[in-house]
């Protein structure tokens, strides 16, 4: 039996093929745009993610091993707003993580219903990112949308009502709409009473490893292919890379940035900006979540660098590299942890006459590992190693600038993310239980001289935020 895992991201699709023992048989990705026309949007259209999505499953599927199939999981971007008619058509295009439009009803969640009703009611508080601010952006803005809105769901969820024709999601996505009571696995009828919907508009929840039913015969696919509810891809790809006992740390340097840290039981963290969710294993973790890692690289290497030769400003970390005093806060698209702000901008701060390009390079790579260590020092404990996985671990300086700011081992390792994850899901939902192991690339050991150094350089950092947040209120625009 063969086994296919969908990553639903935020530029495009990644589909693999895996066997019973989820080595990968084949993989494609089809990309699909993006509208950020407006400062703080962030929307896609629903359409064409299916389309990709049934373009890659038409490659992967296109000879006899298609007919060997038994299961399909997909992860997917996190809380974004799908809004479908009655007729189950595309009201508006989704609304995705990363819009950051909901400042207003993100502080009338916070402040009016308030952040310790809003952790009762659902373990969390409200972030412009989520679900739920969405909705009541939409309300107000778009009131007739709003009005002949009959379901809601998440992005892959979509894709899997589009495959079954089954309306569901997962405990670790429903997680982040803030609609549901995470210590119980439900939906939370006093935030749908809240954000004035009703539990009919919203799917049925199943843990992720559950089943949720076939894929469509008509879409020639393969006949009684099994589809799993699937989870949100941070969870997905916490399956994929095996991070799932309490305790273990595992970093995320992709579009966004995360650390995730699975539980065995609910957590109420001391501090908000830390999310609660329930994991696709059946418990629980904890996550910090930064909004711009790899994509803050991107943007400097491509847009400001004008070159895609991503190593070309580097340099060898030592401790005089380390001690130059550029600093980067890599608030690009607003923050969530620790901040919550969805205003704040990024900036380059200590610019002289005698910059180099290689020092602005170093200084985005400590920037966004001064931003991980922001949520590393909210995790109760500590960590005392972490896996890492996502784009950012292709610069090998990065690695070792992380592993210093955080002060601990840190161990590269090779995965498909939410695609494997996915992958790896829909095999449980078969009745299989796959064991996977991860492959190290390699382990990076901090050093004693560059960690005092990074102390120094983070207290600083931690400064930045205080100083510069009023500059960017929309009232001092």
């Amino acid at each position: 039996m063969n086994f296919i895992g969908i990553d639903l991201g935020t530029s495009s699709v990644k589909i693999i093929l895996t066997d019973e023992k989820m080595n990968i048989i084949r993989q494609v990705s089809k990309a699909y745009p993006l509208d950020f026309s407006e400062d703080g949007k962030s929307e896609q259209n629903p359409a064409d993610w299916w389309n990709a999505v049934k373009e890659g499953l038409s490659e992967l599927t296109s000879d006899t091993v298609g007919n060997d199939i038994a299961g399909i999981g997909v992860g997917g971007q996190m809380h974004g707003l799908v809004m479908l008619d009655e007729n189950d058509n595309i009201l508006r295009p989704a609304i995705l993580w990363n819009d950051t439009r909901t400042s207003r009803e993100t502080d009338y969640l916070n402040n009016e219903i308030g952040k310790e009703n809003l952790q009762k009611l659902t373990g969390n508080i409200a972030f412009a990112g989520f679900t739920a601010t969405k909705i009541l952006w939409v309300k107000e803005n778009e009131p007739e949308n709003f009005a002949r809105c009959a379901k809601i769901c998440l992005p892959k969820d979509y894709i899997n009502f589009m495959l079954t024709g089954v309306f569901a999601t997962d405990v670790s996505d429903a997680s982040g709409t803030l609609l549901f009571d995470v210590e119980n696995r439900c939906w939370s009828d006093e935030m749908l009473d809240i954000c004035a919907i009703t539990r009919d508009m919203l799917p049925t929840v199943y843990e992720s490893y559950e089943p949720i039913g076939r894929v469509k015969p008509e879409l020639g696919f393969g006949d009684n292919i099994t589809v799993c509810a699937g989870a949100g891809d941070n969870a997905a790809a916490a399956i994929g890379t095996s991070t799932i006992f309490d305790g273990q740390c595992n970093i995320s340097l992709g579009t966004s940035g995360t650390v995730f840290i699975p539980t065995d039981k609910y957590v109420k963290t001391d501090n908000p900006a830390l999310h609660s969710f329930c994991h696709a294993n059946g418990k629980y973790h904890l996550m910090g979540c930064i909004l711009s890692a790899a994509s803050a690289n991107k943007w400097l290497v491509e847009s400001v660098f004008d070159t895609e030769d991503y190593n070309k400003n580097t340099v060898e970390l030592n401790p005089d590299t380390a001690s130059k005093q550029v600093y980067f806060m890599p608030y690009l698209a607003g923050e969530r942890c620790p901040h919550n702000d969805a205003d704040i901008r990024g900036a380059f701060i200590g610019l002289s006459l005698n910059t180099e390009r290689t020092d602005l390079q170093t200084a985005l790579f400590e920037g966004v590992s001064f931003a991980i260590k922001d949520c590393v020092s909210l995790i109760p404990n500590g960590i005392k190693k972490a896996t890492v996985c996502g784009g950012g671990t292709k610069s090998r300086l990065w690695m070792e600038i992380l592993s210093n700011v955080l002060a601990t081992d840190i161990s590269v390792i090779k995965n498909e993310g939410p695609a494997l994850g996915g992958a790896i899901l829909s095999a449980r939902a078969t009745g299989l239980n796959p064991k996977i192991e991860n492959d190290i690339l390699y382990t990076v050991n901090p050093n004693k001289k560059l960690v005092d150094i990074y102390k120094s350089k983070y207290k600083k950092f931690k400064k930045l935020y205080p100083a510069l947040k009023d500059f960017y209120k929309e009232e001092n625009i």
